[in-house]
């Protein structure tokens, strides 16, 4: 590959803050700008190809498997890389932003995989953003014990799980780092960043640089994944085929190209997940147009809807003939206080988790450390002292491209609650996120900013086809904005009611909420910065 260095160093925008001299380390920087000056034009050509076939799919073409990857698929002599260290046994994975006590907390959950989320996860303020990083470097160097303030000891044990990281998404910039006079990727940012300080470190201690790639929608971006790790293994000596990554299969466009995406990442590919809200999310985004996809309440979409079990179906088959991991969808539940409570949340996670393992799961996501025993539980139940269930290779499931889209069998329609809790969902989280919160325990779940997306993106598809009024949405946002700034005095209710406007209420749909927030709300630079 012919490199083209950067024209100026990475310059460093953001706010100075404690012990981010660590991480912005003149290495670090020159490391992320070579990445980003061989890649950031690929980026752009990537996301002008989702526009456009966004629009063809908008304006009526077919959606259905590529011709182009028939061959890809026909081929039943290809393979990806065999588990790598610290990653055969995924069978529960706790996932949470890399902040320390969730950190700490992950880490000594008893699960097997830990997944540090600087997307949906993280409000990415600067400070988040680095101050992740620093969690990182200091649980891989096992410097991460810490006392609250109140003397509650957070200490790492013996025995913790293997660290997975997912960077934010290719549509998302870094404006307080800018390479060659544009802000820098996002998605460089956080891979650079923790590859540079923490790649080596993590081969030494026995695993190696484990990532969790988010958003893809074809072969191109998985591709383009793939040069990134090839590149980056070179600048800094370490084998190639080290990194390992998982894909999350969270857009219906990844979900017909599952395959090759695989196929693209073979040499680094450690599986799929199925990534339930975002992929609700990009079904509502790319079809919310057509009277056909009018989907129900949240709540009332589990993951044994028709189309829901055929694209979960079709992940485990696409895994395992692959050789790769399939990693089921999030538990988000908080285990209640009240004991019956508590006893009705834990069983509904214990049949969810069951009903994935039976379907050739190899592993599970929870977002509470109260939850790892019994995802543990339902996967030991069918793995027993197998590590996975690879072999398992579902040569039962078929299915075409139809079924991903057989929303209409969906038998439930939307309600005054499921409005109402939409609203709510997206306005306690906006207002969460402006304030740098990325995950948050509302209503006993934990919701991040993809629940966020499906909550506002629902409102905008039953707007449109007049399943409910404006004045009914309005009412209710006022309604959460005023109980919002009595239990919140400090929240930026003005600021939360103009994001909501701009992301639920308008004619055409935004694409994410977060690029549109983060631009107004979370760019902070020194003065006499621009």
């Amino acid at each position: 590959m012919t490199l083209s260095a950067p024209t100026a160093p990475a310059q460093v925008l953001g706010t100075p803050g404690d012990r981010h001299d660590e991480i912005l380390t003149p290495g670090a920087l020159e490391f992320v700008a070579r990445l980003v000056s061989a890649f950031g034009e690929r980026r752009l050509r990537v996301l002008r190809e989702r526009a456009r076939v966004a629009a063809q799919l908008t304006a009526g073409s077919r959606f259905d498997f590529s011709l182009t990857g028939a061959r890809i698929r026909a081929d039943d002599s290809w393979q990806v890389a065999p588990p790598a260290p610290g990653l055969t046994d995924r069978r529960v994975e706790i996932t949470g932003p890399p902040d320390r006590r969730t950190a700490v907390e992950a880490l000594n959950s008893g699960a097997q995989v830990w997944m540090a989320d600087f997307e949906d996860a993280t409000s990415p303020t600067w400070d988040n953003i680095i101050g992740g990083q620093l969690t990182l470097l200091d649980a891989v160097e096992r410097r991460i014990d810490f006392t609250t303030p109140e003397g509650k000891r957070y200490r790492l044990d013996a025995q913790a799980a293997t660290i997975m990281v997912r960077p934010r998404g290719w549509h998302l910039l870094e404006e307080h780092l800018y390479v060659d006079g544009l802000p820098a990727p996002a998605a460089l940012v956080d891979f650079g960043l923790y590859f540079f300080h923490c790649a080596r470190r993590q081969i030494d201690a026995g695993h190696g640089p484990y990532f969790y790639l988010p958003k893809l929608e074809n072969r191109d971006e998985a591709r383009l994944w793939n040069d990134v790790f090839v590149l980056a293994q070179e600048l800094l000596g370490i084998p190639r085929g080290t990194v390992r990554a998982t894909v999350l299969i969270e857009t219906v466009t990844a979900a017909v190209a599952m395959e090759e995406i695989l196929h693209e990442l073979r040499e680094h590919s450690a599986g799929l997940n199925a990534g339930r809200w975002d992929y609700l999310f990009s079904l509502i985004k790319t079809f919310g147009h057509r009277t056909d996809f009018l989907l129900p309440d949240r709540a009332q979409v589990t993951m044994t809807a028709p189309f829901m079990r055929a694209y979960t179906d079709l992940l485990v088959r696409t895994c395992h003939r692959r050789g790769a991991h399939a990693i089921g969808s999030m538990a988000a539940q908080v285990p209640a206080e009240d004991a019956e409570a508590r006893r009705t949340v834990l069983a509904t996670v214990r049949l969810d988790k069951e009903r994935e393992a039976e379907d050739g799961f190899d592993g599970s996501w929870v977002a509470h450390p109260g939850l790892v025993p019994f995802c543990r539980e339902a996967f030991g139940g069918v793995l027993g002292i197998r590590p996975h269930q690879i072999e398992r290779t579902r040569d039962d499931v078929d299915v075409p491209a139809a079924q991903l889209l057989a929303v209409r069998r969906t038998s439930a329609h939307p309600t005054p609650d499921g409005l109402r809790t939409n609203v709510s969902v997206a306005v306690r989280y906006f207002a969460a996120w402006l304030r740098g919160q990325g995950a948050v325990a509302l209503d006993g779940l934990v919701e991040d900013a993809s629940t966020a997306e499906i909550a506002r993106v629902q409102i905008w598809q039953w707007l449109r086809h007049r399943v409910v009024d404006r004045a009914t949405v309005l009412e209710l946002l006022d309604d959460e904005l005023t109980a919002l700034g009595a239990e919140y005095p400090w929240a930026p209710v003005e600021d939360v009611r103009a994001l909501f406007e701009r992301n639920a209420l308008a004619r055409h749909l935004p694409a994410f909420f977060t690029t549109d927030a983060y631009a107004r709300h979370l760019v902070h630079r020194p003065e006499g910065q621009s």
